[in-house]
This record gives C-alpha cells, sequence and structure tokens, in this order.
C-alpha cells in the first residue's frame, strides 16, 4: 500500500502506560523501520514522549480513543505534533494479534497509509466547557436520584403529597418538611403552609398530610437528605456562574441558537460545548448529522437495504438534542412541530423524534457557520413547497434555463 505519511506514530495508551511505535523510511529504498518504546502516563513521562517523538522527525500521531486515558496523552502532544484520535471500531486488527506492542504497531501501520480519519476532537476551551456542562448534567441527574428518595421516604411515612401536588419538591413540599423537622404534626398546620395554586386545595392537602411521621427515624433520612440536596443546588449555581464567564465572549452566537424552538440557554450551552462553534471540521450540515448520529445509517448489499440504523453518537449531545426536541414539539404553529407530527402519523414517534433532532442540528450547522438566526418555515411549508404552483415555477426555470421561452396558462386557454 501507498505510504502516505513518511514519519508517523501510533500510540496505545492505557492507564499507567503508553506503548509508541515509530514507522519511518528504512536504510533500503522503499524499506520501512519500526521502533517500539514503552512510557509512563506522568507529566514527565510524556514531556520524554514528546521529545523522543521530536527526535524521529514524526509528522503525525494518532491514538486509540481508550476511556478517558487518551486525554493527558492527547494534551501533552497536541502542541507539538499533528494528533489524531482514531474511532476504536477502525482499529480492529487480525484476532489473535492482540498485545500492546502488536496494537501500537498495526496503529502506526494503517495511519502511514491513511486507512483512517481522525475523530473530531474540539479545541482546548471547548473540551474544558464540555467538562463543566457534563459535569453540571451529572449533578442534576444526582438532584433528581436524591428527590425520588425523598419521595420513597415520605411514602414510607404515610403523606401523599404527590397526590396532590404535580411533583414532590417545591416550596410547598420544603416548607412541610421544615415544618415536620420542627415538631408539627398537624395536618392542618401543614396545609396552612400550601403556596401557589395549592392553597386551592387545602382539603385534599390535609387529607394527604395524614402521616406516621417519626423524627427519631424518618426524620434521620429526610434532614439528611435535605441537606443533600442544598448541596447539589450550590454546585449547580457555581457550575452556571462558570459555564456563563466561559461563554460571555461568545454570547452573541448564543443568542442566536436559542432562537431554534425548544432550545433554551442551558441547551444551547451544550450544544456549543459538545459541537464547538467552528464548523470548519463539517463541511455541511449532513456532515454534523452524521456525526451526530442524528440520520439514518447505510446498511446495504445486493442492491437492497437492510436497515438504517443510526450510529451511537455522542450520548451528551444526543440527551440535550433530546430535550431541545420535545420543547420544539410543544410549540404549536412552527415547521419543527408540524414536521414532527407529519412524520409521527405514518412512521411513528419515535422516528419522529429522531427527524426533529435532525432538524435542529441542521438548524445549528447554519447559524453557526453564517452567524444568522434561525428562520422560522412556517407550519405549511410542506404544502407549500409541493403545491402546484411551486411545481410549476420550478419547472419553468428548469426549461428556461435550456434556452425555451415559457408561457404558462389555466389548461383549456391554449390554441385551438
Amino acid at each position: 500500500m501507498q505510504v502516505i505519511f513518511e514519519r508517523c506514530a501510533g500510540l496505545d495508551v492505557h492507564r499507567d502506560t503508553a506503548v509508541a511505535t515509530v514507522r519511518s523510511p528504512g536504510q533500503r529504498r522503499g524499506s520501512r523501520a519500526t521502533e517500539t518504546r514503552t512510557f509512563k502516563t506522568t507529566v514527565r513521562a510524556l514531556a520524554d514522549l514528546g521529545d523522543w517523538l521530536v527526535c524521529e522527525g514524526v509528522e503525525l500521531v494518532g491514538m486509540e480513543a481508550t476511556g478517558v486515558y487518551w486525554k493527558p496523552v492527547f494534551a501533552a502532544l497536541e502542541g507539538r505534533f499533528t494528533c489524531w484520535l482514531v474511532n476504536a471500531a477502525h482499529l480492529r486488527n487480525v484476532p489473535g494479534r492482540k498485545t500492546d506492542v502488536a496494537d501500537s504497531v498495526w496503529i502506526a501501520r494503517i495511519l502511514e497509509c491513511g486507512l483512517v480519519r481522525p475523530s473530531f476532537v474540539p479545541v482546548q476551551e471547548f473540551r474544558e466547557l464540555r467538562d463543566l456542562t457534563r459535569a453540571r448534567t451529572a449533578v442534576s441527574q444526582e438532584r433528581v436520584r436524591v428527590i425520588q428518595r425523598l419521595e420513597k421516604v415520605l411514602q414510607d411515612a404515610g403523606i401523599k403529597l404527590t397526590s396532590v401536588a404535580s411533583q414532590v419538591w417545591s416550596k410547598t413540599a420544603r416548607a412541610v418538611l421544615e415544618a415536620l423537622l420542627d415538631g408539627v404534626t398537624s395536618p392542618v398546620e401543614l396545609a396552612a403552609l400550601a403556596k401557589g395554586r395549592l392553597r386551592s386545595k387545602r382539603e385534599a392537602l390535609e387529607e394527604a398530610l395524614e402521616h406516621r411521621f417519626r423524627i427519631e427515624h424518618h426524620g434521620v433520612i429526610v434532614r439528611g437528605l435535605l441537606a443533600h440536596i442544598d448541596g447539589l443546588e450550590q454546585r449547580l449555581d457555581a457550575y452556571d456562574a462558570e459555564i456563563a464567564i466561559r461563554l460571555a465572549p461568545h454570547q452573541e452566537v448564543l443568542e442566536l441558537i436559542q432562537t431554534i424552538p425548544g432550545v433554551g440557554a442551558k441547551v444551547a450551552q451544550v450544544l456549543i460545548a459538545e459541537i464547538g462553534l467552528d464548523m470548519s471540521g463539517f463541511p455541511s450540515s449532513a456532515h454534523l448529522a452524521s456525526w451526530a448520529g442524528v440520520c439514518p445509517g447505510n446498511h446495504a448489499s445486493g442492491g437492497k437495504r437492510r436497515g438504517g440504523r443510526s450510529r451511537p453518537g455522542p450520548k451528551w449531545l444526543k440527551a440535550a438534542l433530546t430535550e431541545a426536541a420535545w420543547g420544539a414539539v410543544k410549540a404549536k404553529g412552527t415547521y419543527l412541530h408540524a414536521h414532527h407530527m407529519q412524520i409521527k402519523g405514518r412512521a411513528g414517534g419515535f422516528k419522529a423524534l429522531g427527524a426533529t433532532r435532525h432538524d435542529i442540528v441542521v438548524a445549528y450547522w447554519h447559524i453557526v457557520h453564517d452567524q444568522v438566526p434561525y428562520r422560522e418555515l412556517g407550519p405549511d411549508w410542506a404544502a407549500r413547497r409541493f403545491s402546484p404552483e411551486q411545481r410549476a415555477r420550478r419547472l419553468t426555470a428548469q426549461l428556461e434555463a435550456l434556452g425555451f421561452d415559457v408561457t404558462i396558462g389555466p389548461a383549456g386557454t391554449g390554441p385551438a
């Protein structure tokens, strides 16, 4: 096979070690030399790895995406070399040849021939932003789990608050729990703490707050859960503040992204962190949709299509797109809502949701690439696109492009 990169290195990265193989021109004409060394993954050892690669004249470094272990190696080398992060599914070797050295040699060999493509890795600024948004999402999910545990404790104590209120965690719920911890036992006094719309459900609330709550048992658990929730909310506030500071230079494009129906401030922040703002890595919106895993896959053989399952895609991005898609579906009178309902009627809700996620990704690419706000097509866009008038205009334009003069009139008005 033709060698594209004269001097390249393949790295098999693990937690404690990184096995590096350098492929370079050999002494004889047309031959290739291979040298392999093993380095620790400490900062000092990675610096030594970089110095060795410089001495070897390496121009390209490729490594497998192994958990989170590739991140310190990539960060240590990206400033000195062109680094490619390669999908592990694209590096499968012949079975029975699985060692660290063999893996590094294999990576270097397929790298020098250009048989793999690099995975998308955003710049350092957005990698750090991605860490923050993912940490915030993890803390938010933990907060939900703690609130669910709180609901279990209340049910064990006979408190049926969620039978009256729409959710277990609210200002009313917090006030009731604080009163219970202070020793208030009367359902009437507890129901009097209702706020907002719950005030109109006073009688039902009194019945729901009949309880067997014991401070010496339930109170110990509830007090700990409340403290945990408070701590998680403080961490969420800290993450929100830090993310806002990091995105302050990009406030204009952040506001443009929020013009997409269903995309709020936090979802827009996640989209920027996961995708970035440099669309040069995605030649078109279709490339971005394919990378995000929100378009059908290709699986055809013998002229027959055998399914089109989408590729997995980044799970954090797809979760944010799903949240945005559900929000867009609720925004009636929009193109996204109409398109979703159109596909849902013939293909089902799951595929309709996937199509809505695809529409949002396409809109994101155009907004960031062209620096323009979202353009609403309207709920009747499909009807207008395929109307007889529109088809006539399109066909007329095609005929005029071929050099014909075209005059259109109602049927039956032509020459006898």
